[in-house]
């Protein structure tokens, strides 16, 4: 069986087993429309006999973790980007989500906010499959007093980890260490590690490769080289990217656009697979992912060509 892919037994009928016994609902802040909705999924599970529902801001990690470890599912009412929280947050404890869309261009949900009924009755009768992605971990590495490195902070991201040189519009100068052994240095605006995930995210907007969900490779991408190397490299899981900004300003490092880290002189980023996997269940066919990205980015011909 495919590592990346792991089966859920299916049941049909009333009398099934409930799969999921204590749910967690993630809302986004922002949209007063998700707040109603996690209330209108908390009463429909609490009716279909599910024993512990809790609905928070995805936005707050303190109420979040209050209670994540408990869940044996979370759902989430937003876009992408609250997937990507939820990710952070619940992959950890390997605790499985499922995304009602909210947002406006978004790879990651599924289902859609006005038939999700349907859907939930399916998840919680077991017909449903699991995918899982390989999430990254980005560590700081900052020398102390004594000329010793120790880690600054460290975190796991679903899309990716970028290195760029923040608001100003200047280049920045980066070198890149491949598992121990020095690969280039780029000058550009920045530079992107992703997992297959974020490739249809920011690499997709540099003209990086897609990749489909399931395979675990890391990719490296430049944001606009200027007289550097101006290509993508596909990496196995297991690689170890190091990485070192060069300018006479503060480099960004941010995760998944949105933890941010203001870099010093001397620092070092240090990427490589997170020991976490992200899971997602899925309710539409195991192919979807190729279908689903012509018809969200309208690369669909109107027709297929006579044989």
């Amino acid at each position: 069986m495919d590592d990346s892919v792991a089966d859920i037994s299916t049941f049909s009928g009333n009398d099934a087993p409930l799969s999921f016994q204590r749910i967690g609902i993630l809302h986004h802040p922002m949209k007063s429309e998700s707040l109603v909705l996690a209330q209108e999924i908390d009463d429909f599970l609490r009716a279909e006999g599910v024993e512990h529902v809790w609905h928070a801001s995805a936005w707050k990690q303190e109420a979040m973790l209050a209670h994540i470890s408990e869940a044996d599912l979370l759902i989430t009412l937003g876009g992408d980007g609250t997937l990507l929280r939820a990710a952070r947050m619940g992959a950890a404890d390997g605790i499985p989500m499922l995304g009602v869309k909210m947002g406006k261009l978004g790879f990651l949900a599924e289902i859609m906010p006005e038939h999700w009924r349907e859907p939930l009755h399916q998840t919680l009768r077991g017909d449903y499959w699991t995918e899982e992605r390989l999430m990254l971990r980005a560590r700081v590495e900052r020398l102390n007093e004594a000329g010793e490195r120790f880690t600054l902070c460290e975190y796991d991201g679903l899309n990716d980890v970028v290195l760029s040189r923040g608001d100003l519009a200047r280049v920045v100068r980066i070198s890149a260490h491949l598992d121990g052994e020095y690969l280039t240095t780029y000058t550009c605006d920045g530079l992107i590690t992703s997992t297959a995930t974020g490739s249809t995210g920011y690499g997709l907007a540099v003209g990086g490769p897609i990749l489909p969900p399931e395979l675990r490779n890391i990719l490296v991408i430049p944001i606009a080289p200027h007289l550097s190397m101006d290509r993508a490299i596909v990496l196995s899981r297991g690689a170890e990217v190091r990485l070192q900004a060069f300018a006479d300003y503060h480099p960004m490092l941010t995760v998944d656009g949105q933890v941010v880290v203001e870099l010093n002189k001397g620092d070092h980023v240090v990427i490589t697979g997170s020991p976490h996997t992200a899971r997602f269940l899925r309710l539409n066919d195991r192919n979807y992912f190729y279908q689903a990205l012509m018809d969200k980015l309208s690369w669909t011909g109107t027709k297929e060509p006579d044989t």
